[in-house]
């Protein structure tokens, strides 16, 4: 599998890889994370439910992780830049949950101060 690199909507370089394409990292600040604990909600539950019955793809919870992925992924920046970097490697995602009704995602990867080739 490729790794997934994508710039953030503010323009902070994020990836699954271990270094940036075109750039070169200068300093590793440590470990950067971003953290999110959702519930579905109970009404919201018992129609996801009702859906799962059913087989195939349950989409409220689809939005419900892909909004959580990005929640995570802005939050992970934001504690990056507080670090005093300019882009993250090697990020990576881990969810777990928390008792029945709550789901945790953390996004987390390398802080690093980079620059361009050249």
């Amino acid at each position: 599998m490729a790794p997934m690199t994508q710039p953030a909507p503010t323009g902070f370089p994020v990836t699954t890889a271990l270094a940036l394409q075109g750039m070169t990292v200068e300093r590793d600040l440590g470990v950067a994370f971003g953290l999110v604990v959702r519930s579905m909600g109970a009404v919201k539950s018992i129609g996801a439910g009702f859906k799962a019955l059913r087989q195939g793809e349950v989409t409220q919870y689809t939005e419900l992780l892909e909004d959580s992925r990005r929640h995570a992924i802005d939050r992970m920046i934001e504690n990056a830049r507080l670090l005093g970097a300019n882009a993250v490697v090697a990020m990576r995602f881990d969810s777990s949950e928390i008792g029945q009704q709550l789901t945790e995602i953390v996004a987390y990867g390398t802080a690093v101060v980079a620059r361009p080739v050249g």
